[in-house]
């Protein structure tokens, strides 16, 4: 049940819905760093949500929740593709001892931009400001704003023993009609409601058919084939050699000089990369082996 996703489409109502529980990739996004408690239950927020949307993508490629923020918490960033690859890295005032309990003072001047990234296609992004009582609020008025589509967001993350998070999405189905997608409706009312019952404790724990029999046992629902989700980082040497090819081979042999080697850290699975005189000549002459790694 772990790390999956389901997406389920109502049979008598225009609405459709999307569950998602994480537990290794979660806990494998916070190995090595010592995240404060409201960070960690942040990145496992923001991971919940881009599953979720990523489940909404009509095309291959990737989707990045990303927040900026002068405040406590400087920037969060989850990136995840059509394939529910995710990973994600946080950075923070580390002078702070303890934060606040409100979402809202975590930030200063913050923002969540949302960028779609198709392997073929224009690359578009939206903006939505931190000012909401809580993420998934936040998300539901990027929808409504950006996307023009009623959307109900709930969103999980519990740190105090084994990290896991979860969310659960609901959304209009779109049809020809803009102001349909828009406004509340019976229907869409109900089944929100349905879902403000769930506890952080059912989300997290039970199998998600369970807890869509439980909501909606009154309702014809389709379930789909559950998708996997897994933490997955792309970096490699050669990636990381491509990027020195920006900085001119005198400084790259001054640095191993005064260092002894260069050595470039991952930022989201802490993979660490060194590079000797040898690969800094071969970079620069565009002759550099990835089977040196």
């Amino acid at each position: 049940m772990t790390d999956t996703l389901n997406r389920f489409l109502f049979a008598n109502r225009p609405i459709r819905g999307e569950l998602v529980t994480l537990e290794k990739s979660f806990q494998e996004t916070l190995r090595g760093t010592e995240y404060p408690v409201a960070v960690q239950k942040l990145l496992g927020e923001l991971m919940a949500a881009t599953s979720l949307l990523c489940a909404t993508l009509k095309f291959e490629g990737e989707i990045g929740l990303q927040i900026q923020s002068e405040g406590l918490i400087k920037y969060a960033v989850i990136t995840g593709t059509h394939e529910q690859k995710l990973r994600g890295v946080a950075r923070w005032d580390e002078s702070v001892n303890e934060f606040p309990d409100t979402f809202s003072q975590w930030f200063e001047k913050g923002y969540l931009a949302i960028t779609l990234s198709p392997l073929k296609g224009q690359r578009y992004q939206g903006v939505v400001a931190l000012d909401k009582e809580n993420l998934a609020e936040c998300l539901e008025d990027y929808f409504l704003q950006s996307e023009q589509l009623l959307t109900k967001v709930m969103l999980f993350a519990d740190v105090t023993d084994q990290a896991k998070a979860g969310g659960m999405l609901l959304q209009i189905v779109p049809t020809t009609s803009e102001t349909s997608n828009v406004v509340k409706t019976p229907d869409f009312e109900h089944v929100s409601i349905m879902a403000e019952t769930l506890s952080q404790q059912e989300v997290l724990n039970l199998p998600h058919q369970d807890i869509v029999k439980r909501l909606y046992h009154e309702d014809d629902i389709r379930m789909f084939e559950p998708q996997i989700v897994i933490f997955h980082c792309d970096c490699s040497k050669e990636r990381s050699a491509n990027a020195l090819k920006n900085v001119s081979k005198e400084e790259l042999l001054s640095i191993i000089e005064q260092d002894g080697e260069i050595q470039m850290d991952c930022q989201f699975c802490l993979a660490k990369y060194s590079f000797d005189k040898i690969d800094v000549e071969n970079i620069h002459g565009q002759n550099f082996d990835v089977g040196q790694a």
